[in-house]
This record gives structure tokens, C-alpha cells and sequence, in this order.
């Protein structure tokens, strides 16, 4: 039946975080989510970024003109056509994000027009999403941390991050986590590039059993990843950054995980991508962040390794969408198969007061 996109609404939220958060390079009290919603056949799709409301305004400049009037059944031609679109303005950051958040919302409308859930459209591998816990920010007092990774002691991994002070500092924040989260749960640790090569494989020979390194050196240095991974013992994980499939490429040959972002990477189409090309290079592929809107392509990821559960993220969309999956034991992300589409609702009236921009 045909079905012709007849309309792109986007909207920018900053929502306050609920205290300053800070890792080894950046330190921010918000974080803004740009939300997207597309029309065709009587239904609604739903999609999303992490990004600046210039994001939105990328969207209604520069994607919606040729969104409009297409078919809602061919994503990729849609995706296709925006990376087009943007060639003047660049594909990699504010564009990127406003492509994945579209592309998001086109599955999750071709899913709901045909009245199944979009795990289901894209082909399950599996029918559970093994998470882990992600927070423990630099700023955090030992208390906070300690509480933190108490809290969430019904995940099996847990990853704090590190950098950004001295290295004694960092030292002893891991020692303190590996401690509370005993022998039986795994110990990550993200640098975010704070790191140089030398400095990383320096910090990691002091490492107590901490299985991921992420982000040793900044994501731009493969070659400085190079060196980190082959010098130490924990998996070295790179790719958050990642806004085209060429990126992927030339980080694969860096790391033991490759890390895309749905809301960054292209959407769907493109992590579907990313996962075919690190298959093809022998490697498990993990979601960064989001993980509301991660759930259904995980669930059709045969090399996925697992999806972090980002403290702020996972605040944010238990707080203002409706039908996000619950965490049970193990950090295992259950949806519910039979609602249509992603299975979300934006509840657009709890997020008003947080309105930033709108198109």
C-alpha cells in the first residue's frame, strides 16, 4: 500500500542533569535531546538524538525538503538522499545526528504501518539485550560512586569513567570500584581520550582485572590505539565518535570492540552497517548510550556484545517517553515484542518546560 511521508516535525529538549557531570575532558549540567517525529498512512514514527538544537534546525532546513513526499517504505533511499543533502554542510557531527534521528523515526513509521515491532522487522537474533551500567563520573565523591555502583549492583558490569586529574587520582577511584563490585562483576574503565598512548599503557599495568579500556587515547588516533591494545590486557574499545561508515573502517583495525552510536552514526540503516563491517573484521560491536532507542536493532545484531545503559540517558528516557524497557537481573533489557514499532511514546506535555527550539 503506498504511503508517502507527509510530514517531519522536530522539536530540542535540555533537560538539567541531576548534578554536574564531568569525564577526563568535558564537564557539562544538561544534556539537550532533539526528538523526531514523521507522519505517512495515518501513523506516527518516533526517533531521537543527543545533539544541539542546531541539529533540528539541520533537519527542517536541510533533511525535511527531501523527506517529504517519499515512500515510508524505502529507509535507505531516505537515508541515501539525506547524505546527499548534506554534502556542503558535512556529513560528520551536527548533520550526522540529524540524519540518525530521522532515520530512526522512518523505521520506527515503516514498523508501525505494518503493526509490528521493529525488532521484529529488522529479523531478532535474540530475544534479551545484556547491558551495563555506565556513570561513575570524575566528579563524583567516593560516596556518590560508591552509592552508584551499589545501586546498580544488578547489572553484571559496571563502567566508570577515568582521566582528567592525576593519575593516583584515577588509581584509586578504580581500586575503589573494583572493591564494591566484588569478584563476580565486571570492571570497565572510559578515558574519553584524556590519555596519551604511552600514558594509557603506563596506567593500565596497574589495572585491577578491568576487561574495557575505552577510549584510551582520543578515537581519532588509530594509530595510538594501535599501541594501547596491543600493549595491554584489557579489550580496547573505540567508535562513540563515529559518523560515517568510512570512520568504522579505519578505526577497525584499532580495537577488540567497535562502539556505534545510533543517534550519531546514520540511524539505523548505518549501525546495521557498522555491525556488517565489523563482522567482517572478526569483531562484536557495541551500542554507546541511548539505550531506549538502541533496543530493537540490538535485538537484530547478531555480534553484539552489549549496550551501555548511560546514567543520563537512561534518566532522561524512563522520565519523558513512555514504554521503555525495564532492566532485569544480569542487566538484561526485555521489551515488549508486541507493541508496534520501537513500542515508545514521547510524552510531550512532561517535556514542555524544557523546550529549547521547535520546527
Amino acid at each position: 500500500m503506498p504511503a508517502e511521508v507527509g510530514g517531519v516535525r522536530w522539536a530540542a529538549y535540555r533537560i538539567p542533569t541531576d548534578g554536574p557531570e564531568a569525564d577526563g575532558t568535558l564537564e557539562w549540567d544538561a544534556t539537550t535531546i532533539v526528538v523526531v517525529h514523521v507522519q505517512a498512512g495515518g501513523a506516527t514514527g518516533l526517533g531521537w538524538t543527543y545533539a544541539p538544537a542546531a541539529a533540528g534546525h539541520l533537519i527542517g532546513e536541510m533533511l525535511s525538503p527531501h523527506v517529504l513526499g517519499r515512500s515510508a517504505w524505502d529507509v535507505p533511499a531516505a537515508n541515501a538522499v539525506m547524505a546527499r543533502a548534506v554534502r556542503n554542510a558535512g556529513r560528520p557531527g551536527v548533520a550526522a545526528t540529524a540524519i540518525s534521528a530521522v532515520d530512526t523515526a522512518l523505521w520506527d513509521l515503516k514498523a508501525r504501518l505494518l503493526g509490528v515491532r521493529l525488532a521484529t522487522l529488522l529479523g531478532p537474533v535474540r530475544d534479551e539485550v545484556p547491558a551495563y551500567a555506565s556513570g561513575g563520573f570524575v566528579n563524583w565523591p567516593d560516596n556518590v560512586l560508591e552509592s552508584w555502583l551499589e545501586a546498580h549492583a544488578g547489572f553484571g558490569r559496571a563502567k566508570i569513567k577515568i582521566g582528567g586529574g592525576p593519575e593516583e587520582a584515577d588509581h584509586r577511584r578504580i581500586d575503589l570500584a573494583r572493591r564494591v563490585l566484588g569478584p563476580d562483576r565486571e570492571l570497565y574503565v572510559d578515558a574519553n581520550g584524556a590519555y596519551t598512548a604511552k600514558q594509557a599503557i603506563r596506567m593500565a599495568t596497574g589495572f585491577p582485572d578491568v576487561r574495557w579500556f575505552e577510549e584510551p587515547v582520543s578515537s581519532d588516533d588509530v594509530h595510538g590505539l594501535r599501541r594501547v591494545r596491543e600493549s595491554v590486557a584489557a579489550d580496547v574499545a573505540a567508535g562513540e565518535y563515529g559518523y560515517d561508515l568510512r570512520y568504522f573502517a579505519r578505526l577497525a583495525g584499532s580495537v577488540d570492540c567497535l562502539q556505534a552510536d545510533v543517534t550519531r552514526c546514520g540511524g539505523i540503516t548505518d549501525f546495521m552497517r557498522v555491525a556488517a563491517l565489523a563482522a567482517a573484521e572478526g569483531l562484536e560491536l557495541s551500542g554507546h548510550c541511548a539505550p531506549a532507542l538502541h533496543v530493537d536493532v540490538s535485538l537484530a545484531t547478531p555480534n553484539l556484545r552489549h549496550l551501555e545503559y548511560f546514567h543520563d540517558h537512561a534518566r532522561i528516557e524512563s522520565r519523558f517517553f513512555d514504554g521503555v524497557a525495564t532492566v532485569v537481573a544480569g542487566g538484561l533489557l526485555h521489551p515488549d515484542l508486541t507493541a508496534p514499532g520501537n513500542g515508545l511514546t514521547f510524552k510531550t506535555g512532561d517535556a514542555e518546560p524544557h523546550l529549547v527550539a521547535a520546527g
